[in-house]
């Protein structure tokens, strides 16, 4: 071989990737050692055992995956693992115990500043923040297992936590016991799809300030409250299930200061209120299931321009509630199982409009207490006259070509 040929071949195989094994018997017996040594490109695989060596910063393009899920524990001290550079793999770690801190917030991962950074399989227990992705870009959390303990929001931090980021992917993560399973604050042009948020202190999911983003087919359940979107425009809500989101001020969804947003074959069962909007306009609510629900869905009248089309309503107390009279938001072919009209032509629509704000309901708004005479005959009687001869519920909150069965949705 010529002298050319050998210094080029030396070169390439030098800088070839290399693997770097943590573990009993394995060149290195600390993660701490083998992230030191390691360079740009290089697989650390940490072996199956517990690792207690504080606060692990990765601050170069390695893949970090576990074999046999080894534990990372942070002795309730430290963060335990911290991400600092770019085109960061974390895979296959049992990830424990990170210190409670209300000022610097210690997580189970961070990711500080980084973009393509890739956090998947891993197992977290017991973290103050579960994943906490800040100023991240392109950055995927997938497949993890996220659970905590927290019975108080002011003493335990969200499951997945996202700041100032964008392009993210949330996807088929289960996330429990925190004070939010997945938190939004500043995100945009992201996807939350197939996760579980379950017993979370105060929301499933929260929304913050976050536009153009999607979540799609994810199960919210018995948490303090569903879904909560604040102060956003361009949220996509498809094939989501809201249930079992009990409390006195409890929802399924809480629409604040949202517009130009589309809602679109969700299921809300069980809920004290499928869906709560105020200060709305320009959402459309399309192929929506309501069932079981206290109130189906509550409009307050500070809601314009939002446009409620082909939904089944089933089994719900109240249809719908809203705050004052005035009126400003759309009805349009929706099945309401206490329709008691008639379809003449046989189109199937009701010849005679239904209003779904009953007279109860209305009273219920001004006065909580006045809930104990539900099912009463009084009640019974004045609701039946409302619907014959409205005088207190506002005359244009109708539904005027209700279906007379339900969809197929």
């Amino acid at each position: 071989m010529s002298k050319g040929w050998f210094i080029i071949y030396f070169l390439f195989f030098s800088t070839q990737a290399q693997v770097l094994e943590v573990g009993k018997n394995k060149k290195y017996n600390t993660i701490t050692k083998a992230l030191q040594h390691c360079k740009d490109g290089d697989t650390v695989k940490v072996y199956a055992g517990i690792y207690q060596e504080g606060n692990l910063i990765i601050d170069k393009k390695i893949v970090f995956i576990g074999k046999g899920f080894p534990v990372l524990d942070g002795q309730k001290k430290y963060e335990v693992l911290s991400v600092k550079s770019d085109s960061v793999t974390v895979k296959g770690f049992k990830i424990i115990n990170s210190g409670h801190a209300a000022l610097d917030d210690p997580c189970g991962i961070k990711v500080y500043n980084s973009n393509y950074v890739t956090i998947e399989n891993n197992r977290l227990d017991n973290n103050f923040f579960g994943i906490y992705i800040q100023n991240g870009k392109k950055c995927q959390i997938k497949n993890n297992r996220v659970i905590a303990y927290g019975k108080e929001e002011q003493l335990i931090g969200n499951a997945i936590h996202c700041w100032k980021s964008n392009d993210l992917q949330i996807i088929g993560n289960y996330v429990k016991g925190h004070r939010d399973g997945i938190y939004f604050e500043f995100v945009y042009d992201s996807v939350i799809w197939r996760n579980i948020a379950t017993q979370n202190v105060r929301y499933g999911l929260h929304f913050m300030f976050s536009h153009n983003d999607a979540y799609i087919g994810n199960l919210f359940r018995n948490n303090g409250a569903g879904v909560a979107v604040m102060f956003t425009k361009n949220v996509t809500m498809i094939n989501n299930t809201f249930d079992e989101n009990w409390g006195n001020s409890s929802y399924g969804l809480l629409l604040k200061e949202i517009s130009d947003s589309y809602i679109y074959k969700n299921h809300f069962s069980k809920n004290t209120s499928g869906i709560y909007m105020e200060g709305t306009s320009r959402i459309k609510v399309e192929k929506n299931t309501f069932y079981a629900n206290g109130w189906a869905m509550k409009i307050q009248a500070s809601c314009m321009e939002n446009e409620i089309v082909n939904n089944n309503f089933k089994g719900n107390t109240f249809d719908c509630g809203t705050n004052g009279s005035l009126v400003l938001n759309t009805f349009n072919s929706n099945y309401w199982d206490k329709y008691e009209g008639y379809d003449i032509n046989k189109d199937g629509n009701g010849d005679v409009p239904y209003h779904p704000l009953s007279l109860f309901a209305v009273l219920i708004e001004k006065n909580p207490s006045a809930m104990l005479l539900f099912r009463s005959f009084m009640i019974t009687l004045l609701d039946k006259s409302e619907k014959i001869l409205p005088s207190i519920t506002p005359d244009n909150f109708i539904d005027k070509t209700p279906l007379m069965k339900p969809l197929q949705l």
